[in-house]
């Protein structure tokens, strides 16, 4: 009897210490009672009885889970692949365990499927300047559906844009077309400021009397600095003549 007895506090004491769980900080627990959903457990220890409980731990931190690459025709029919990272977390773990089977694949091939569909209504041009713009569709479209699963989407980063080599080439064509618009733009800008400054130049030349024969020396002055220079300086002729007539008269 006295065995039973020893036996039976033995067994108990077996089943005490297998019953006890723990859940650490960063998890919760899903507790079942005769496969029922019962409770969510928190941090710490706490005792599951065998056969007639059962739990599950959930982790609860943010996750990063990367999109493979996926093939993408936009709006204006380009082909490109792009990937991209996904943010999330469960602020329900009764609901990521009850009401979808595999939250982290249900998670990766909902983010797959709506990332082509935003960028199938998008053009190329938007999808390369609007990056941040179009990651904030996908997260809010993504939320929206993990939502009843008690999953947060935080954020949706796009990492990668590939495009075809034809593709690349075209762009590269238009970016050099525009950078020779601006370069013709530019110089024809500063032609006609240019030419603006010249003529109040001359305007303000014109109205002072002897203005214009002092630049005419300035620029004499500044060509003969360098003696291998020639300079041919053009005379009216009246002036020439009256030279002439008083270098005669000298003689």
């Amino acid at each position: 009897m006295d065995v039973v007895i020893v036996f039976v506090l033995i067994l108990l004491a077996f089943i005490l210490c297998t019953s006890i769980k723990q859940i650490n900080e960063y998890e919760r627990g899903i507790l079942f009672a005769f496969g029922k959903f019962k409770k969510i457990l928190n941090p710490g220890w706490t005792v599951v009885f065998p056969i007639i409980q059962s739990y599950q731990k959930v982790d609860i931190r943010t996750k990063a889970v990367d999109v493979p690459e996926q093939e993408a025709i936009t709006k204006d029919n380009v082909s490109i692949k792009i990937n991209a990272v996904i943010y999330y977390k469960i602020f329900d773990a009764g609901k990521a365990i009850c009401e979808v089977e595999d939250f982290y694949y249900a998670v990766g091939q909902l983010a797959q499927t709506t990332m082509r569909n935003v960028v199938g209504s998008v053009t190329l041009d938007e999808l390369l300047t609007e990056r941040e713009k179009i990651s904030s569709e996908i997260c809010a479209v993504i939320d929206k559906a993990t939502d009843p699963w008690g999953i947060k989407v935080e954020n949706v980063e796009l990492k990668d844009v590939a495009l075809p080599m034809e593709m690349k080439r075209v762009i590269a064509k238009v970016a050099e077309a525009e950078r020779e618009k601006e370069a013709v733009i530019t110089k024809s800008k500063g032609e006609i400021e240019a030419a603006e400054n010249l003529k109040q130049a001359a305007t303000l030349m014109s109205s002072v009397p002897g203005a214009l024969h002092l630049r005419t020396l300035s620029t004499l002055n500044d060509i003969s600095s360098d003696q291998s220079n020639t300079i041919i300086f053009a005379v009216p002729i009246e002036v020439l003549n009256a030279i002439q007539g008083h270098e005669k008269k000298g003689k």
